[in-house]
């Protein structure tokens, strides 16, 4: 895991541990969608609306999972895994495109946590999941979004590998326990899958866990250094 000081302009959807994140700059973007020193980035473009997009695809998708039925319960699968794509696709074009904005720092980690956490909590209402399954997930996600919007003062708490293995484990575990095998599949393969998707979820929370205790180690390790900065500063007078 890294701590590096990244510009401002480029801090937030560059760390956050959506599957989408990747460094890259302007070259090969259509002259249209690139941001110049000429002006500032559009709030209206196309990785924003792609945001907006998802957060708008929530409360359809939660109303789905309420909804009886398996075709209700298909149709939430295929809403997840829409709105899932363009946690993907947008932080990619908001980089390679140079179009981050204030709003989509804000917004994308919003929408992606309103996304996951919502399913992970309507999974386990429909008895799919367990709840302390659930909230473990919830206190992990909540807590080090807190701690590394705290931490922006002092250093950029870059997303891991672990972090990012940890949104691929969820995002597939989520999607396997959204879907009705046995609408689509025989009961026997059906089943199957459904016991691959509990190891995955096992893996996820594994994951889940130990990268959010070494978040929580990176963060003492940076406040340790900059009260001995600080202490060292301050006699040196």
């Amino acid at each position: 895991m890294n701590v590096t000081p990244t510009p401002p302009d480029r801090e937030g959807r560059e760390n956050h541990e959506g599957c989408g994140d990747r460094d890259g700059g302007a070259a090969g973007a259509p002259i249209s969608q690139r941001s110049s020193a000429s002006g500032r980035v559009p709030l209206l473009n196309i990785p924003n609306a792609l945001t907006v997009l998802r957060l708008v695809l929530v409360p359809v998708f939660i109303w789905l999972m309420l909804s009886p039925g398996e075709a209700a319960r298909l149709a939430a699968t295929l809403v997840f895994i829409l709105a899932a794509f363009t946690d993907r696709l947008d932080g990619q074009l908001a980089r390679s495109w140079d179009l981050v904005t204030s709003f989509g720092k804000i917004a994308d980690p919003i929408a992606d946590k309103a996304l996951t956490l919502s399913a992970f909590l309507l999974l386990s209402v429909a008895g799919a999941l367990w709840w302390w399954v659930t909230l473990v997930i919830i206190v992990r996600e909540l807590g080090i979004t807190l701690l590394r919007l705290v931490m922006l003062r002092r250093a950029v708490m870059a997303a891991s590998r672990g972090g990012k293995l940890k949104t691929v484990l969820q995002m597939l575990g989520i999607v396997g326990l959204l879907t009705p095998w046995g609408m689509l599949l025989p009961d026997a393969v059906a089943g199957g899958l459904t016991a691959l998707v509990y190891v995955d979820i096992a893996g996820a929370l594994v994951v889940t866990v130990v990268t959010g205790v070494d978040y929580a180690a990176q963060a003492w390790r940076i406040a340790w250094r900059a009260a001995a900065d600080g202490s060292g500063r301050g006699a040196g007078r």
